[in-house]
This record gives C-alpha cells, sequence and structure tokens, in this order.
C-alpha cells in the first residue's frame, strides 16, 4: 500500500492535550491562560533535521556565533565559496537548512550561502524565542559575514527580512515566502487554534507590550514593507493553510518596488522546493 503524502494545503494541528490544559487554564484565570498561552507562542518545535538537508548541513562550515543585543548564541551556516553572498533565514520551528533546494540552485547561480539557527531552533540554544530576536540575528550577522546581495525569508523569517530592513539591513534585492503580516492577525490565529476566545489575543499583545516595551504592530510586515525601497519579490500560495494569501498580498501593496507571484497548492512549505518558484526566485535575483 503507497503512503499517503502530506496534504500541503492543510493546516497542522495543535496537539489535543495543549488544548485541554489551556481551557484549564482559562477556567482557572485569565491571567494564567495569558501566560501559558505566551510561553506556547514563544517556544518553538525543535524538528530532526531530515535527510533531504543533511547535505547542506555536512557541507557548511559551522560556526557559534553571539548576538550582543539579545545576550544569545546561534548556530551560523556558511555554504558555497563565492563572494557574492546570498542571506536565507528561516521561519518558525524551522532550520538554517531548510532551505536547502533554494540554496543549492543560487550556488549554481554563483551565489554562496549564509544561513542560521534562530535562537531556541535546530543548533542554537534555548527554549523560547521571538521575532525581535530573530531581526537582531539578521543584523549582526550582516556585521560579520556580509554585506549580503541578497536576502530571503519564509514564513517570520520574511517578516524578519523586511523588519532588518527597515533597521538598515543594506542589500540589493529580498524575497519574502509565504510571510506573516499584521501581528495580531498572527496572535488571533494562533488563540483560534488553542480554541480560546478572542479577547486572549488582546490579553496576549498586551503582555507582549508590557514585557519587551514595544508596540507590536510596529513589527508587522506591511509597516516595514512601506520603508522598503529596493526590489522585493512576494511569493505566496493561495490555499497557505498556515499564513492566508492576503498576508502576501498586502505586503505586496505596501511595497515601493514589489512584485508579486502567487502559487496554487503548494502550502507553507512544499513551496520551498517548488522549481517553478526557485525558478522565479533566480531570475528576479539575476535581472
Amino acid at each position: 500500500m503507497p503512503k499517503k503524502t502530506p496534504n500541503p494545503t492543510k493546516s497542522l494541528k495543535i496537539p489535543l492535550f495543549i488544548i485541554f490544559s489551556v481551557k484549564l487554564c482559562a477556567l482557572i484565570s485569565r491571567k494564567l491562560v495569558t501566560l501559558y498561552t505566551a510561553k506556547l507562542f514563544t517556544t518553538p518545535i525543535k524538528h530532526k533535521i531530515p535527510k533531504r538537508e543533511l547535505k547542506m548541513d555536512s557541507e557548511s562550515i559551522c560556526k557559534t556565533i553571539r548576538i550582543p543585543a539579545i545576550d544569545k548564541d546561534i548556530m551560523v551556516y556558511e555554504y558555497g565559496k563565492s563572494n557574492k553572498k546570498i542571506l536565507l533565514v528561516h521561519g518558525w520551528s524551522g532550520r538554517g537548512t531548510q532551505l536547502f533546494k533554494i540554496a543549492d540552485s543560487l550556488i549554481e547561480s554563483q551565489y554562496s550561502i549564509v544561513s542560521f539557527d534562530a535562537p531556541a531552533h535546530g543548533k542554537s540554544a534555548g527554549k523560547s524565542s521571538i521575532m525581535s530576536e530573530f531581526i537582531e540575528s539578521v543584523l549582526e550577522i550582516e556585521k560579520q559575514y556580509g554585506p549580503f546581495e541578497i536576502a530571503i525569508g519564509h514564513s517570520l523569517g520574511g517578516m524578519s527580512v523586511l523588519n532588518a530592513l527597515k533597521n538598515g539591513l543594506r542589500v540589493k534585492k529580498a524575497v519574502v515566502i509565504g510571510s506573516g503580516d499584521i501581528v495580531q492577525d498572527i496572535l488571533a490565529e494562533f488563540v483560534s487554534k488553542l480554541r480560546l476566545k478572542p479577547e486572549i489575543s488582546v490579553r496576549l499583545r498586551d503582555y507582549f507590550e508590557k514585557k519587551y516595551q514595544v508596540k507590536m504592530d510596529d513589527f508587522s510586515a506591511y509597516r516595514a514593507a512601506r520603508e522598503v525601497e529596493i526590489p522585493v519579490l512576494v511569493i505566496h500560495d493561495k490555499n497557505d493553510p498556515e499564513v492566508p494569501v492576503k498576508a502576501g498580498i498586502h505586503i505586496h501593496d505596501n511595497l515601493q518596488k514589489g512584485s508579486l507571484y502567487l502559487t496554487e497548492g503548494l502550502g507553507h512549505r512544499k513551496i520551498l522546493g517548488n522549481h517553478e518558484v526557485i525558478k522565479k526566485i533566480t531570475e528576479f535575483i539575476i535581472s
């Protein structure tokens, strides 16, 4: 009997025991459920590196570096030997080798790749992280490994690339794939998956704003996009179950020099290995 292949347009489900525990907290107090939900939101899942990524993993020069702004260490991968460098940024619960097919294609086009495991991801230490740590990691990597010709980000990595550009990252072009957009929408979607009342997403936002002394909407991708002056290619699947296509469209609408490429049937992760998507990225970069 043939194995069932995962449906790329089906959203990843939260385990029932987590939903049960969250609902139990909600019965006890709103403060408790807010704290527990915040912990879940900032705790990525560390997946074992799949065999398909082992080539990039084994052929990269791997080094742990310190990110002074957040006082954390991360693992950095140098892949390829060209002086023309491209930075790859993975998404939530991803790894520095997750975009390996894109990396391999770009190496064939005479580029080299720098990627990294964000805090609490892959081989990097820690148990929790948040988008601001992705952004600080990108900015520090530019100092130590740049300059970069291009920056490419997937999902939260796409949001991080746009915010890093707003905060001083210097590249000629950028690509964002399956990027989230409005932070409050992301919080609301997370709370919905936990089957909690919508008001918890507002409490969650207030909790993060108080803890980090920031406005969460300042990290929304569309706000960063307005300040990005370089050409940006936005790629999104029409049936992405993790991040709705309206996010990609809205980001594109707010870019000064944006291009939009919509796919169909590739979902949130399969899009990273699609031949036509990789071809589109390569054409955009070398044009």
